[in-house]
Order: structure tokens, then C-alpha cells, then sequence
């Protein structure tokens, strides 16, 4: 068959977190499967802003899906970090309670927790509570420990399952904008607006922000996704008040409120915010919400401090009516499976969404053959932060390009960032996201030029044609010899 021609048994839209555990749960089967996604690079929609904790399961009740998925989706995580080897901890989960009325809300999450299933978790004394974790305000009177909490670096998760995907035969095409699906016999035909054409049996819309457009461009349920805005802000390596779990104030009636996180890498974020917002395109951070997130994250831990932060960024979470998740086969379309509304703790949650999925597919009508030759594991990645003196003197001889460091912030090399291009990142951000190049204490005022130089030489490609992040995001306006200094 013309490749032209070819009919896929399923298309996925959008490669977040739960796009990309379902590609990669599907690529286990012998089936033809193609990931299709709008921007330059994968994870780069609302999952690259996320705050990378792996929820322990006590938030929401069990009636709700969201709350079953998250619980089935944190006890899968140790086999995927030992399958991929994406950075992964579980450093446990505290929620900090400053008062007798949030005791009680304690209690009740504590209660929740139990009927959910979520091992080993404990209300706590103020000693106990502070025993734990000594950089709480000694105000505490008590709050709950949940040690199967944890913490992901969420931008290197989506990159393993894609790679996994991609390693065991799934198709993946960026700059995959969706315009218009129309049905044709016993297949989709789904349009792109840079004028693509991809056929499909199935289709999965997980197009998170854009769900709600995807589904109405398949004449398929009319919903709307509304933004949530979370405002975070990084603070550098080793900071103050660095806590040894991620800490929780007593949840709201609409948000878990500002949470000190340690990241799986050792810097220190806190936020989000959360704000309902019409744009979808809104991420911009403001001075009036740092002050807002860092007196209720310094109330928790006091040795917190501004002096420290590196930089602010802001995520968005695509939230419905409901506040929960909306994972079902269309009733307006056939062979069409609605993946919506995955907010927190949706990262949690997606690799038992990508079951969940599978199992949808299956009853649908998808026949579902395990390969005799899938293969999940992926080589740990080299990080030269990571290794020995006499480790890396070894690997400088089989490749002088290891010693040749090229972010001094977070002590990135020269072939890191060549591994990082070859497998398919060719933005500034990619880079970042892939290597953490650019993600220390300078924030790239050091390597970002050395870095467009690798990729300018690397692709080929003149290095003005280089974006941040895709689209018009341009780093160099024009060449330095084709500007004229005397005009």
C-alpha cells in the first residue's frame, strides 16, 4: 500500500502525558498507531508546565474517575521508572495543618484516603509532623503523611513513553495542527491546517487545552474546556527551606491551594495559583501572585526566600463543568474516544488513563494482539552530573565530546545535546526539557548561544531559523555579518 494511501488502526491527538501513555500502551499490540501533535516538539502543550508530583490518592473520593485512575496510576510508576528510567522519587506526600478546624479536614482526607486504598497513611501529632520535616513553621499542630506520594520530572516521562512508543513502531507527526475530521466509510480522515492528510479507524482525542475544538471539528460532543491558571515559581538548587517532601496546605473548596515541591532534580518550586481564565494561550506571570504564593508557601516553610528564585512560568489546566475527567467513547460519533478535562492530578493518573483507554478500544471493536517481539525498556540515559570522576574519564575517551561542557549550571555536555537533537529535539526548549541545559541558576545566559551553535551545526540549518520553542518564537533576529553597524 502507497504510504499515501495508508490507514492507520488508530490515531491519538496530542502528546502530553496521556497521549503519550496511550501510544505507548497501544505500541505493546500489533497494531498501526500514529501520535499526531500541533507544536514543534512533544509535551510542549500543557504537560511542560507541569508541577511534577505523583498524587498519593486522598484528594478526591472514589466515585469520582479521576480519583480511581490516580490511585491505579501511582502504583504503576515504579515499573515505568524501572522500564524507562525518567527521573522518579517517592519522597511521600505532607499535608500541613495550622489549626484544629484543618485538623479536621485532615481527618476527613485521612478517611477518604482509606476508602481509596492508599497504603500506609498516618494523621499526624505536631511532633510527628515536624519530626518528618523539620522545615515546617513550628506553628503546626498536626497534618497527614502519605509516603506513596511522590515527584517526576514530568517533561523527561512524556519524552520515555514516547520514545518507547516510537521504539516499538508508533508513528509520531508534529506540527500537526487538527482542522477538521470527517468520516469515510469504515475510517476517519482527519485534516490538518498545514494541509496534511492522516486516515485512521480509531481516533483518541487528548488534546487537552483543545479538546473541546478537536471533538467539535469531528461534528462529535460540544463541551467546553475551561482554563485554569497556575502560577509557579523556581527557586535554584540547594535552596532554603528545601523540604524533603512535598508539602500540601489543608485543600480548598476548589484548588490543594500553594504546595512547596522539592524537584526530582533538587530545585525548589513553589505555586500554583489558580485562576479561570478565557485565554488559551495565557501564560504570563505577575508580580502580584508571586507575593500571593509566597506568603502562604513561606507560612508553611519560613525559611523560603525570593532572594533565591531563578524564574516564574505559568501552566494551564484544561478543567470542565464537572471537575472531573471525561473519558468515553463519543455517543455522537462512532470509533471516537473523548480523553477530557484531565487536570490535576492527571499526570498521576496517565498510565492508567492509557489503560483505561486501551481497554475502551478494545470494547469498542479494536482487536488487540500482543506482540511477540515488544520490547518496553529504554538504556538509562548518560547524565554527566551524575557520574564519577573516573566514570566520566572513561567515557571522554571513547567520546572527547563528554568533557566538552557546555551548560556549566546544571554541568551539561556537548554530547548530551547532540543525543538530545538526534532524537528529534531541534528547539532551545526541547533542548532544555531533554538535557535540563538552561534550566539552572543563569537560565541559559551562559549556553543558549553555544547550544544554537550545536544545532545550527548539527540539523544544518542556519542558526537564525532556530526557535524557542516553535512557531515565531525566533532567538536571533538576523545573521551578526548581515546587519549593518552604521545604519
Amino acid at each position: 500500500m502507497n504510504i499515501k494511501e495508508k490507514i492507520y488502526d488508530v490515531a491519538v491527538i496530542g502528546a502530553g502525558c496521556c497521549g503519550a501513555s496511550i501510544v505507548r500502551k497501544l505500541s505493546a499490540y500489533d497494531l498501526s498507531v500514529v501520535l499526531l501533535e500541533k507544536c514543534v516538539d512533544i509535551g510542549f502543550g500543557v504537560s511542560k508546565a507541569n508541577s511534577g508530583i505523583i498524587h498519593a490518592g486522598f484528594h478526591h473520593p472514589v466515585t469520582s474517575l479521576k480519583a480511581r485512575l490516580e490511585i491505579r496510576g501511582n502504583l504503576m510508576f515504579d515499573q515505568l521508572h524501572y522500564e524507562l528510567n525518567f527521573p522518579f522519587k517517592r519522597i511521600g506526600i505532607i499535608v500541613a495543618a495550622f489549626s484544629i478546624e484543618e485538623m479536621k479536614t485532615v481527618e476527613h482526607l485521612y478517611a477518604q484516603g482509606i476508602a481509596n486504598g492508599v497504603p500506609r497513611l498516618e494523621v499526624c501529632s505536631r511532633e510527628r509532623i515536624l519530626s518528618l520535616e523539620p522545615q515546617l513553621n513550628p506553628d503546626v499542630v498536626g497534618g497527614l503523611f502519605a509516603p506513596t506520594g511522590g515527584i517526576v520530572e514530568p517533561y523527561r516521562y512524556v519524552f520515555a513513553l514516547v520514545e518507547s512508543a516510537e521504539k516499538n513502531g508508533v508513528e509520531v507527526k508534529k506540527n500537526f495542527t487538527v482542522w477538521r475530521g470527517v468520516r469515510k466509510e469504515d475510517y476517519w480522515m482527519i485534516e490538518s491546517k498545514e494541509g496534511e492528510f492522516v486516515k485512521a479507524k480509531y481516533v483518541v482525542n487528548s488534546a487537552g487545552l483543545y479538546a473541546d475544538e478537536v471533538s467539535k471539528a469531528f461534528n462529535a460532543e460540544e463541551f467546553k474546556i475551561i482554563p485554569r491558571k497556575g502560577e509557579e515559581f523556581l527557586l535554584q538548587r540547594n535552596a532554603r527551606g528545601l523540604p524533603s517532601h512535598v508539602i500540601f496546605p489543608v485543600p480548598g473548596k476548589h484548588t490543594k491551594g500553594v504546595l512547596v515541591i522539592p524537584t526530582v532534580e533538587g530545585t525548589l518550586m513553589v505555586g500554583p495559583t489558580a485562576e479561570e481564565i478565557e485565554d488559551k494561550e495565557d501564560l504570563s506571570t505577575t508580580y502580584q501572585n508571586l507575593e500571593k504564593v509566597f506568603v502562604q508557601a513561606t507560612y508553611m516553610v519560613p525559611k523560603i526566600s525570593r532572594r533565591e528564585i531563578i524564574t516564574s512560568f505559568a501552566g494551564l489546566r484544561p478543567t470542565l463543568p464537572s471537575n472531573d475527567f471525561y473519558i468515553e467513547p463519543s455517543k455522537k460519533q462512532p470509533n471516537f474516544i473523548q480523553v477530557a478535562g484531565i487536570q490535576s492530578p492527571g499526570l498521576t493518573a496517565s498510565p492508567a488513563i492509557g489503560e483505561y483507554v486501551k481497554d475502551i478500544l478494545k470494547n469498542c471493536g479494536l482487536k488487540l494482539i500482543e506482540k511477540t517481539d515488544y520490547d518496553p525498556y529504554l538504556p538509562k540515559p548518560v547524565k554527566v552530573r551524575e557520574l564519577s570522576f573516573e566514570e566520566l574519564e572513561r567515557l571522554i575517551e571513547s567520546d572527547p565530546r563528554y568533557g566538552n561542557i557546555v551548560c556549566r549550571c546544571e554541568t551539561v555536555s556537548e554530547a548530551e545535546i547532540i543525543e538530545a537533537i538526534r532524537k528529534g529535539h531541534t528547539t532551545l526548549d526541547g533542548i532544555k526539557f531533554y538535557t535540563r541545559a538552561g534550566m539552572g541558576l543563569c537560565q541559559g545566559a551562559f549556553c543558549s548561544y553555544r547550544i544554537l551553535k550545536i544545532i545550527a551545526r548539527e540539523v544544518g540549518i542556519p542558526i537564525e531559523k532556530i526557535t524557542k520553542r516553535g512557531g515565531d518564537s525566533w532567538i536571533i533576529y538576523k545573521r551578526l555579518q548581515d546587519i549593518d553597524l552604521n545604519q
